[in-house]
């Protein structure tokens, strides 16, 4: 199996129909142990069903608010206790909001920043210590389209501008951590069908963006989690500071 044996830490695993969740559940599928971070108090029942699903891997979750630096720093030692390796984090966990510039509140605006950005950072950080010292690891970033174009599909400007500081991120983290032999790279979805989604964005808006798609329909969970997946395996061991794009063709470039 593509990842036997290797511990992969999964942020934003809690929604029942999120990416996190199928990435989780694609990664113990394919013979990980796997860690389910999340802010929901429901993150152990979560990790429970998993379990249940994939009797032959170890799912631990674990509680974690990752605006909170003091929250993902015990949530890297709770991992180091359990398993004590770290061979892949896929960051999932995010907010979206939308609005037109001149409508946007404040609290909207750091919230936005706070949970997206400040937040990747947060758990990056605290993760990537046993990576280096492992001299090993695989992170990766899920942003979004609307770091690529700027919005104007779901999300407003505070969304993109989250994301896109998440792509730089992931860039610098890349340059800074491949002499250490950790890898960075980022996936860019576009229109997925998520609770994610599904909750900020109405079904006439949701047809009128599935007609521009190439591919003639929205993206599933399961398709960006594959790409997470081949990123956080040795598969793509020669890929460091890349964005893969899982948007139906919807954005080309």
């Amino acid at each position: 199996m593509l990842m036997k044996g290797k511990v992969c830490v999964v942020t934003g695993a809690a929604s029942l129909q999120g990416i996190g969740r199928a990435t989780a559940h694609m990664l113990a599928a394919n013979g990980a142990h796997v860690v389910v971070i999340d802010v929901s108090e429901n993150v152990d029942n979560v990790a429970g069903d998993i379990a249940a699903d994939h009797p032959s891997s170890s799912i631990l979750g674990v509680k974690c608010n990752i605006v909170d630096s003091a929250s993902c720093e015990q949530a890297a030692t709770k991992v180091s206790r359990v398993f004590n390796q770290v061979d892949a984090l896929i960051h999932c966990a995010g907010v979206i909001r939308s609005g037109r510039y001149d409508e946007i509140s404040r609290k909207d605006f750091d919230e936005v920043i706070a949970v997206n950005l400040s937040g990747a950072f947060n758990i990056l950080r605290s993760f990537t210590p046993t990576m280096v010292a492992q001299r090993a690891g695989s992170i990766v970033n899920v942003a979004s389209v609307a770091a690529q174009r700027g919005g104007g599909l779901v999300g407003g400007s505070h969304y993109a501008a989250s994301k896109g500081a998440v792509l730089s991120l992931t860039k610098s983290l890349a340059r800074e951590l491949g002499p250490m032999g950790v890898r960075v790279n980022a996936v860019c979805p576009s229109l997925i069908e998520t609770d994610f989604v599904t909750s900020a964005v109405s079904k006439d808006r949701i047809r009128e963006l599935t007609a521009a798609i190439p591919l003639g329909r929205p993206g599933r969970p399961e398709e960006v989690a594959a790409a997470c997946m081949f990123l956080a395996s040795d598969l793509s061991s020669y890929i460091t500071g890349a964005t893969l794009d899982v948007n139906g063709g919807s954005h080309i470039h």
